[in-house]
Parts: C-alpha cells; structure tokens; sequence
C-alpha cells in the first residue's frame, strides 16, 4: 500500500491556494491547506507534511519568519517557496533556512508538480 505523499499549502490567496491543492489532490498527493503562517505552524504541529509551499507575502506572518520557525520545529523538512516575483536578495537570505526550490506564481502547475518529483528524489526517505 503507496501512503500519499503529504503536502501543506500555505498562501492567503484562496483564488491560487485551493485549486492548486486541487490539482495536487488529482495527482494523489494528500493535500492540506493553510492561509497564513500561524495556520502552517499548527498543522505542522498537528500532522507533520512531507513537502510545504510557503508564500513569502503573507499577513499575519510572512513566509520567511515562518520559515524560521518551521526550522525549529524541523531542520529538514523541505520548503518550496511560493512567490508572485521573488525579489534575488530576500531568497538569497533564505538559503541558509535550505529552501528546496521557489515555484513563481502564474506558471504552470506542472512546474509545481516537477518541484516535488526533484525534492522527492532528494529526500529518499519520501516516496510518491
């Protein structure tokens, strides 16, 4: 029996949050979402995903403290940064959090789906 790979996606914006975890889900990844980074937090807590996409902007929290803070929570958990225009210096200040890679908003889901397969193969212990 292939347990799904679990996958939190953690963006404010509904209109880009839910169908990508729909498409995800069509895919038989075990999806669950989160709109801000004290919502990511807590599901981390609660049931602990395989992969995270994180959005940099986001109220309440933004992606980079709560990419700090998930990195106290887990130091290898991989983290694929969502972003509508990455901005090179802020993602250069993540790398020693180890991002996994940055998935840019407005392509395609396939690009997201290509993601996961190159951070599963990295991450041996997860299998899709």
């Amino acid at each position: 029996m292939n347990v799904p790979v679990k996958i939190l996606m953690v963006d404010d914006e509904d209109d880009f949050r839910t169908p990508m975890a729909f498409w995800f889900k069509t895919k038989g990844y075990d999806v669950t979402t989160a709109e801000n980074g004290e919502k990511a937090l807590e599901a981390i807590n609660a049931n602990k995903p395989d992969i995270v996409f994180l959005d940099l902007n986001m109220p309440i929290m933004d992606g980079f403290e709560t990419l700090k803070r998930i990195r106290n929570i887990d130091k290898h958990l991989p983290v694929i940064i969502i972003s509508a225009y990455a901005d090179p210096q802020k993602i250069k200040e993540m790398q020693p959090y180890e991002i996994s890679g940055v998935f840019y908003k407005g392509s395609d889901f396939e690009e997201g789906l290509s993601l996961i397969e190159t951070v599963l193969r990295t991450h041996k212990k997860l299998k899709k």
